[in-house]
């Protein structure tokens, strides 16, 4: 039985951005992007939902360039934590913004998993990517022994106090993702009312550090997002959308997930 879909609250229309990872090359991408453009006619759609792609890094001007015109947006996996200078292999908020990046996932968890990324690189990736014109689409989560232990409030709200003080001027101009660690890439995923408490934290944790915006803030929800279980998560009061990654890479699973983001059959 599909759930019903919430009426979203004034300024939160659900957005879904997909996270393509270290996936593909230009052939794949081409038959993607063409997918998605081919399927994206529909204008209830456009009315209803936003769609952002976050392919890799050398892609972004294919997708900027395919996806011009259209109701799709596009952005970047990560941002420099540094404006400009001798930072090889880094790429500046101001590159981004050239591309016509309208997104920068910043502080996802295999970000600060494998690569050590702090709460205040991620703070300072904020900072950037605001500074930019990009919009920061900031990734919080909890790991599976992080949970167990009772510590997922604990865990959420250090991330999330990192970057309060950069928020609090930045009405409209920022994303939240809340991703449970433990669901991502795993086939496990949070439950409806385990993901809309954590997202209900999130907001709450927001508005305790002064970021008084957060009652319209848009809070995604990712962790093995599939068709199957989109409209149960996305009917929660404080799930805005989702942060998506494999079934991304379909185009008719990415498009099943948005059309259950807007509400659309």
């Amino acid at each position: 039985m599909t759930s019903p879909r919430k009426i979203a609250a004034p300024g939160r229309k659900p957005l879904v951005i997909g996270n393509w990872k270290m996936h593909g090359d230009v052939a794949f991408i081409e038959s993607l992007l063409a997918g998605l453009r081919k399927g994206w006619r529909q204008r209830a759609l456009t009315q209803a939902v936003d769609v952002g792609v976050c392919p890799p890094s050398p892609y972004i001007g294919l997708a900027a360039a395919r996806l011009a015109g259209s109701a799709l947006s596009w952005g970047a996996q990560n941002i420099s934590a540094h404006e400009r200078g001798a930072y090889t292999g880094e790429v500046a908020g101001s590159m981004l913004a050239d591309l016509a990046c309208t997104w920068s996932l910043i502080g996802h968890s295999e970000r600060r998993a494998l690569f050590g990324e702090t709460d205040a690189q991620v703070a300072a990736k904020v900072e950037q990517a605001l500074a930019s014109g990009v919009t920061p689409v900031i990734c919080v989560g909890e790991t599976l022994q992080e949970r167990e232990s009772g510590q997922t409030e604990d865990v959420l709200g250090r991330q999330i106090d990192a970057v309060c003080a950069n928020l609090q001027d930045a009405s409209g101009h920022y994303v939240l993702a809340y991703e449970p660690v433990w669901a991502i890439g795993t086939g496990l995923t949070a439950s409806p009312a385990q993901a809309q408490a954590a997202h209900r934290f999130v907001r709450n944790r927001l508005l305790a550090g002064g970021v008084f915006s957060a009652s319209d803030a848009r809070i995604l929800y990712g962790g093995s997002v599939k068709p199957g279980n989109a409209a149960e998560l996305f009917s929660q009061p404080d799930v805005d959308g989702g942060l998506i990654g494999g079934a991304s890479l379909v185009a008719d699973d990415f498009l099943a997930i948005c059309r259950a983001a807007a509400g659309v059959a």
